[in-house]
């Protein structure tokens, strides 16, 4: 195996991370945010308003991405495959 494939997959399996957990993140992101301006507007400190939405609206985000996630996924692990196919020659 060479130091250039070790890299490239690597490199690779960062992206994938990043890719799948972006819309799950951003969500959670966005809602919280829009939560703590509530918040700050109402002077409400209530400390279940500021975690249930966001676990709501991740769990929203996984429903609505999951099809899109399993399919990147997939697709990633058939890339590995075919280096694996590969490193055997």
């Amino acid at each position: 195996m060479s130091p250039d494939l070790v890299v490239q997959l690597a490199r690779r399996s960062f992206e994938v991370t990043l890719m799948l957990a972006a819309p799950l993140l951003i969500s959670g992101l966005v809602v919280g945010l829009a939560v703590s301006i509530f918040q700050a507007v109402t002077s409400i400190q209530e400390a279940t308003l500021a975690f249930a939405p966001k676990i709501i609206a991740v769990m929203v985000a996984l429903v609505i991405f999951f099809p899109w996630m399993m399919n990147y996924m997939s697709d990633f692990t058939r890339e590995v495959y075919a280096l694996i196919a590969t490193m055997r020659r």
